[in-house]
């Protein structure tokens, strides 16, 4: 929970490390490699695309020969003495040759694998877990580090066990005993470098106090794993799959089938690997997941350089190799003669560089992102899902949502969505139905009240996340005979789409873990939403009707606000120190609709439709959604962010509320010299009901000050840029929203502030009057 770094994960950037380093060649007409004379003393194998070695000598020239004796890829050894080379075309035969004392030196012969290989099944048969650290061998001979952790007070002897995976490139497979630590620390007597990260306590914390045995598999190229760091890279998710099934195997697994579970960086994990569809696989649960890595990483097609930025850096630090660098645990076992953790540091130096990744993420290229597209995994998956994340999520960004249509023809797939931040996915509302789910879908067992309820008390969340909560919600369907009526009646109970309304404006006081309301849809966006048109008009209205044609100026000024909302401290407290200050001048312009005469509940993604006109070549816009009350309180709902010359849109996934750029370098278009172009900036997912009185407003200015940990990589421009907003028949900006009709709120209109990652402010109106 609390955690060091935040709870987190990611972004996205590193996402571009598919070529670690090495320069790689295939095609016709490859040059004869020379004559082999003698073996080559080192270690070998092949990765999907890629092919590894150790032991050679350091700033050694190395070539790598296909089985014809020809050259395939070329590169030089590091300091460590190794080599990944990337890009292979798979294929059996290949091996390593380098010249040493006038002799042209080869290595054993190795095979480049496809992501269609299957390894055979003593791979997993043959290895054998126990209770603590482990090393489990994958399908290119790299191996992760694993620690398997029992319910307090249990032996493998006691199982079989319900168990679960949890796959982070956090300190996760960290040996120490973390619930000892955090619930009774003058009992733990464990190194705090020996702990694992309490961004992974949902398996070494919450699933062994559910009475699972859980097991903290290390990501390739971090901690005491072996290999080179490669963020969600092929062999990254198939490591995934061989874990899985090496797991399964263990006579220790009830049914020989494990579940995934995990928050942040190992909720995104899981939607890889689930992908991947390996059978031993029986769930997976993943909290504060994202949809695609570079919607985080590049909001709008504009670079995230906050907490993305800092994410990805912190990866690159975990990957250095140990004892110098890396983690702490790592440090720690490779000066206490962990002899494995010592071999698993040779491919370190093999992770491609900070700045170069960062450098070729610019544009979302489909070569370098799909296969790192976490939405895209997600339409493989069939398996049982219960996915569960908040739309403010500070993170990894509420648009995570947008994943939930890849799932679609998947029948046992439920999501559960509060407005908050990204801890509020471990809510009670939200974490006693998962606790239902695994104990179905994994332990094949009928419900129980788990130890967990007593611990996860409003105290524990008082204490880690800083807000008060409700009370753990009794489990359901413990009264049920069998697992199959207990199933049977899950699904029956759960809408696919669970959507927690007014989170933190319950009877337990403003901004604690407590929705007021919930209504349940079958599919995302509701079937029975209606797009709304709220059209932007002369002196800042907004309304139905489209007003007479018109225009507006604005000087888009990113330093004309602070970068963030949030003054200090944490985003999760029941009310933060947010500043979220006012659109003033002439930096910004703001559109407002009149009282509304009765409640309005906006559901799902939104969108900007707006025409705009630039003094510049190009322009960074954002938009943002709020409701303004007869009071003078401003409340925020979501924002969403568009470089214009990154316009261009996938026309066959695109919406009215749900525009999707493709932000391919191919499709880029300068903003035309005094011409109006449309521009359909997307807005994060959000879910609210407008009461009868207040009004809808949004804003339009340069990226920034909106969001609690999110900036942005913006156009300096000092407010010498004039961009113009154009309205009318001919060029209709508006608002696009998806409102469910007759849906009303079960509570009176919640404080301002109250909603959990919602702040407010006064209303201050724009420089255009709106």
């Amino acid at each position: 929970m609390v955690v060091r770094r935040g709870f987190v994960f990611l972004s996205l950037v590193a996402a571009s490390a598919s070529v670690l380093v090495s320069c790689s060649s295939s095609g016709p007409n490859l040059p004869q490699a020379p004559q082999v004379t003698g073996r080559a003393p080192i270690k070998v194998g092949g990765s999907i695309n890629a092919a590894w070695e150790t032991g050679a000598p350091k700033n050694t020239k190395m070539i790598l020969a296909n089985s014809q004796g020809e050259i395939a890829g070329r590169g030089t050894t590091d300091r460590f003495g190794s080599l990944i080379i990337q890009n292979m075309t798979p294929a059996k035969g290949y091996r390593f040759e380098y010249s040493q004392a006038g002799k042209e030196l080869g290595s054993k012969s190795l095979r480049v694998l496809s992501t269609s290989y299957v390894p055979p099944s003593s791979l997993y048969t043959s290895q054998h877990l126990h209770a603590g650290l482990n090393y489990i061998k994958m399908r290119d001979g790299i191996y992760l580090a694993a620690t398997v952790r029992l319910p307090p007070g249990k032996t493998l002897a006691d199982g079989p066990f319900p168990t679960v995976i949890e796959y982070s490139g956090y300190q996760i497979a960290a040996p120490g005993d973390l619930i000892t630590a955090l619930l009774d620390p003058s009992q733990s007597h464990v190194p705090s470098a020996l702990l694992p990260d309490t961004a992974t306590a949902v398996g070494s914390i919450i699933a062994p106090l559910m009475g699972f045995a859980s097991v903290s598999l290390q990501m390739r190229g971090t901690g005491c794993s072996g290999g080179a760091f490669d963020l969600f890279g092929l062999s990254t998710t198939y490591d995934g799959y061989d874990a899985v099934q090496a797991v399964a195997d263990q006579p220790w697994v009830a049914h020989h089938k494990v579940g995934l579970v995990g928050i942040s960086f190992s909720g995104i994990s899981q939607l890889f690997v689930a992908g991947t569809r390996p059978p031993g696989l029986a769930a997976i649960a993943p909290m504060s997941a994202t949809n695609d890595l570079y919607a985080t990483g590049y909001p709008g097609g504009i670079f995230n350089n906050g907490f993305a930025a800092s994410w990805i850096a912190q990866r690159f630090a975990d990957s250095e190799p140990a004892p110098q660098y890396g983690q702490q645990y790592a440090q720690y076992l490779t000066t206490h003669g962990d002899k494995q953790c010592i071999a698993d540091q040779l491919l370190r130096l093999q992770t491609q560089s900070n700045e170069s990744a960062i450098a070729e993420g610019k544009y979302r290229v489909p070569s370098l992102y799909q296969q790192r597209s976490p939405e895209h995994w997600a339409s493989k998956i069939d398996v049982p899902v219960f996915i569960s994340g908040a739309f403010q999520d500070e993170q990894t960004g509420g648009q995570w949502s947008d994943m939930l249509g890849a799932m679609k023809n998947d029948p046992t797939v439920w999501a559960t969505i509060t407005n908050g931040t990204h801890a509020d996915s471990l809510g009670p509302a939200i974490l006693s139905r998962w606790v239902e789910f695994l104990q179905i879908f994994v332990a094949r067992k009928v419900p129980y009240e788990p130890s967990i309820a007593k611990v996860f008390g409003p105290a524990l969340y008082t204490r880690l996340v800083g807000a008060p909560a409700e009370n753990f919600p009794a489990v359901n369907f413990s009264n049920d005979k069998t697992v199959a009526q207990a199933q049977n009646q899950f699904e029956k109970d759960n809408s696919r789409i669970t959507l927690l309304f007014d989170n933190g404006g319950g009877s337990l006081g403003p901004g604690a873990m407590q929705p007021a309301w919930q209504a349940g849809f079958s599919q995302w966006p509701p079937k029975r939403s209606q797009v709304t048109y709220e059209y932007l008009g002369p002196n800042g209205s907004l309304s139905p009707s489209k007003p007479k044609a018109g225009s507006v100026s604005f000087y888009p000024n990113p330093n004309a606000r602070p970068k963030t909302n949030l003054v200090s401290g944490s985003a999760w407290v029941a009310l933060p120190n947010y500043d979220w200050a006012p659109v003033t001048g002439n930096s910004g312009v703001g559109f407002i609709s009149a009282p509304l005469k009765h409640d309005l509940t906006v559901v799902g993604p939104a969108a900007l439709d707006v025409w705009v006109k630039s003094s510049a070549v190009d322009t960074d816009l954002q938009a943002t959604v709020s409701e303004v009350r007869p009071n003078g309180q401003e409340m925020f709902m979501n924002t969403g962010d568009l470089r214009a010359s990154l316009r261009y849109l996938d026309k066959a996934k695109s919406t009215p509320t749900m525009p999707v750029p493709t932000y391919e370098k191919r499709t880029r278009s300068p903003m035309p010299k005094g011409k109006y172009v449309e521009l359909q900036i997307p807005i994060t997912p959000f879910a609210y009901s407008f009461r009868a009185g207040s009004r809808i407003r949004v804003t339009i200015e340069a990226p920034g000050g909106d969001r609690p940990a999110w900036t942005f990589l913006t156009y300096q421009t000092n407010g010498t840029v004039k961009d113009s907003v154009s309205f009318g028949d001919i060029t209709p900006s508006a608002l696009v929203m998806s409102v469910v009709p007759n849906l009303t709120p079960s509570d009176p209109q919640p404080a301002c502030p109250s909603l959990r990652g919602q702040p407010c402010r006064t209303y201050v109106p724009a420089g255009n009057g709106g």
